[in-house]
């Protein structure tokens, strides 16, 4: 019986201490702290001016006391869920992951929780996605390459603030992040070019996609600046997969077309290429040089490592998620892009005579 009553009594002690902590309240914070609660409250949402030794204080104030912010409570009081929806099209893709995860963190340091949902390259379930997402009160929504119509991004706007990628929509509320691919997609070729390569092929993306076809624009421009015909025959679907590039590139060797070089869309349909080009016994670059488009991390280990178009994932994350957040705080966004640049490697080589 006795065991039992001291049992009782050492889960109470462990209930009592819980609904300590959970009790914890703004108001005890700014006591410990020695500052007002709206002092406390402006200190932990970021927008707080005052002295460094304050700060501080409510930092001690909170450890000590083991408080946390109830974000109910502020998304009740500010009128925000402090959530934003993101779309993607395909999660498994390594260059959305690795994207995703970058404005994860950025979104993250401003206070925002992420609900991802995925699109898959439709249009009905991508508005299903916003729905959902809408339901769950979000405070603004990152569209990656939309599907929808522009009346219909420009409609939705009225419901969440949007920011768009990979498209360019004219709304007071939607910021359109649209980088032309096709600067960097010549600079590849040209490089190409300036090895001596003149029959260059190209592994095309997804034809639906902008993006594809800025990079097929690109390509096609850094032919006919140097003189040389573009030849339709040279150029083979594929659709951003591993799987995609080496089905494309087998599919061109089986034309029987001669080519020294080979320029794919994306990084994925680069490395399918590659293991084509291995299986067929050709030799990367020694017989044929490939450069792909992304400079995703993976790209740096491949076997050669591959030479591509690198655009800052990194950069790219962060500004969408910075478009967002002032967005939703009601301040015009003034976007940046860094041109892409080339990242060489040893899967390129001059053309041997």
């Amino acid at each position: 019986m006795k065991k039992k009553t001291t049992s009782r009594s050492s889960r109470k002690r462990r209930v009592t201490a819980a609904s300590q902590v959970l009790a914890v309240t703004l108001e005890m914070v700014a006591t410990e702290a020695g500052v007002s609660p709206s002092t406390v409250s402006r200190i932990l949402n970021g927008t707080a001016r005052v002295r460094e030794s304050k700060v501080r204080a409510v930092n001690a104030a909170v450890a000590k006391l083991q408080f946390r912010p109830n974000p109910v409570a502020r998304s009740l009081a500010g009128g925000k869920s402090m959530s934003v929806g993101m779309v993607i099209q395909a999660i498994e893709s390594p260059f959305y992951a690795e994207t995703l995860a970058t404005m994860e963190k950025a979104l993250f340091r401003a206070g925002y929780s992420v609900l991802f949902v995925s699109g898959h390259w439709r249009e009905d379930d991508e508005r299903r996605c916003i729905e959902h997402l809408l339901s769950r009160r979000v405070d603004g929504i990152i569209l990656m390459t939309s599907c929808l119509p522009e009346q219909e991004l420009i409609q939705l706007s009225r419901s969440a603030p949007l920011v768009l990628t990979g498209r360019h929509v004219a709304s007071d509320r939607i910021c359109s992040l649209d980088v032309d691919n096709s600067p960097g997609a010549r600079l590849a070729a040209e490089y190409l070019i300036g090895q001596g390569h003149q029959r260059i092929a190209f592994i095309a993306g997804p034809v639906e996609h902008p993006d594809s076809t800025q990079r097929l624009d690109g390509y096609k421009a850094a032919l006919a600046g140097s003189h040389i015909p573009f030849s339709r025959k040279l150029v083979v679907a594929g659709d951003y997969t591993d799987a995609g590039g080496y089905a494309a590139m087998n599919r061109l060797l089986d034309t029987g077309e001669s080519f020294t070089a080979v320029f794919a869309a994306n990084d994925q349909s680069a490395c399918g290429a590659m293991l084509a080009l291995h299986r067929r016994g050709l030799e990367v670059p020694r017989d044929i040089s490939v450069v792909g488009f992304d400079d995703l991390p993976s790209s740096s280990f491949t076997i050669p490592p591959l030479t591509t178009v690198h655009r800052s994932i990194n950069e790219i994350a962060v500004t969408t998620a910075e478009a967002m957040v002032e967005l939703i705080e009601g301040r015009t966004p003034a976007p940046r892009a860094t041109p892409a640049t080339l990242a060489i490697r040893e899967s390129t080589a001059r053309r041997r005579d």
